[in-house]
């Protein structure tokens, strides 16, 4: 006998179609692939959802330092496409100023050099990586 179970977390909504006959334990079936790891995260949510317990973390939100990180790459992008330098996006980002003297040797104008590449890196399609979180390597 098919049965049909909604699982609400938040705005999340899981439809599940359960088959066993009445009082018999559910399974899950989990292929080993490249994405197991995901799959057994997802079940031991589910799982967690269901005998009442918080699901824990969900392994697909983005961290706050990521977060952070992709604001920065694109408040410099913004600047560079209105002409500015890379030490004055410095100074506003980060609330320093450099000396143009002292700027090439700066541990700014190296933290600056490795955000310009990552914000490059978005633009010219790294951003699509984005949509594959957390199975970018997959």
């Amino acid at each position: 006998m098919a049965g049909e179970v909604l699982v609400e977390q938040g705005e999340t909504i899981l439809r599940l179609y359960v088959l066993p006959p009445d009082g018999a334990q559910v399974g899950v079936l989990l292929p080993l692939d490249a994405l197991f790891e995901a799959r057994v995260q997802a079940a031991l949510r589910l799982w967690r959802v269901l005998m009442d317990r918080r699901p824990g973390r969900d392994p697909a939100c983005l961290s706050s330092d990521r977060i952070s990180r992709l604001i920065l790459a694109l408040r410099t992008l913004d600047g560079l496409d209105d002409g500015v330098s890379q030490r004055e996006i410095a100074g506003v980002l980060f609330g320093q100023k450099v000396s143009a003297r002292d700027w090439l040797s700066h541990d700014l104008h190296f933290r600056m050099k490795r955000l310009v590449h990552f914000a490059r890196e978005l633009t010219e399609g790294g951003y699509r990586r984005l949509l594959l979180h957390p199975f970018r390597e997959r």
